[in-house]
């Protein structure tokens, strides 16, 4: 117990540090907050959405919300760990008593407080808009989050791990427009062309897309889309393991 408590001491520190660096940095915070908001005003304002759910903003703000736990655990964080590891930051921390599961450990609670930040901000924003998400869908999305934050988080860790800082930038914005627009975030990926609905569905992206939608628009629970955000974050996670590269 006693070396247990001083180990979720400093990853808690460390956690608390990534969060706050992360939400002063002004590229970061756009991405988490000012980029979801113009995409939920979007959305509401245009015909985009039209005919998924009985108002825009019911089907908007569940997008909106995978969204951002995207932007944060996935584009977000591996830019950071990209620039950590660029600058010796990842080799220092990693020999010093937090230790490598420890920075690990502290950036995933870096994402919770970021993501948590967010689900306040886009969520109180989408309720003013008049979303009434269903109650009965409260704790799956939870859940949904949950799996979604640590899917993304460790595909993020594999990309900053494995590649150059400057790709990790490249790759990381790439990916995050690529999946915002054509990922099944958005858009049900069941709504997309025949020829791609079935891969795009398979995706994290749509997994939790999907099933933020089947929890905060009908009330369900959509196991395909826990079971799928699970595998990714188990083989994203032990990859990350075998191919991180702290130096």
């Amino acid at each position: 117990m006693s070396t247990a408590t001083p180990l979720v001491s400093r990853v808690l520190r460390h956690g608390g540090y990534e969060a706050a660096a992360m939400l002063r940095n002004g590229e970061q915070l756009v991405l988490a907050i000012v980029l979801p908001l113009l995409a939920l005003a979007g959305l509401v304002l245009t015909p985009l959405l039209d005919g998924y759910a009985a108002s825009r903003i019911d089907i908007a703000a569940p997008g909106v919300l995978a969204l951002c736990t995207m932007s944060t655990a996935f584009t977000g964080q591996g830019i950071a760990t990209g620039f950590d590891r660029r600058y010796g930051v990842l080799r220092f921390l990693s020999t010093t008593p937090l230790g490598k599961s420890g920075l690990i450990f502290g950036k995933a609670c870096a994402v919770v407080v970021v993501l948590a930040v967010q689900l306040v901000v886009i969520g109180g924003a989408a309720l003013l808009m008049g979303w009434r998400p269903d109650v009965a869908g409260l704790v799956p999305a939870a859940l949904l989050l949950a799996l979604g934050s640590a899917a993304f988080t460790a595909l993020g860790l594999l990309v900053a791990g494995t590649l150059r800082p400057e790709a990790t930038l490249a790759v990381t914005n790439l990916v995050w427009i690529l999946l915002a627009a054509a990922g099944g975030i958005i858009l049900p990926a069941a709504q997309l062309p025949a020829v791609a609905a079935p891969i795009v569905g398979l995706l994290p992206s749509a997994a939790l897309g999907d099933g933020l939608r089947s929890a905060l628009v009908e009330g369900q629970f959509n196991l395909l889309s826990c079971v799928l955000l699970l595998a990714w974050a188990a083989a994203a996670s032990l990859a990350a393991v075998r191919w991180f590269k702290w130096s």
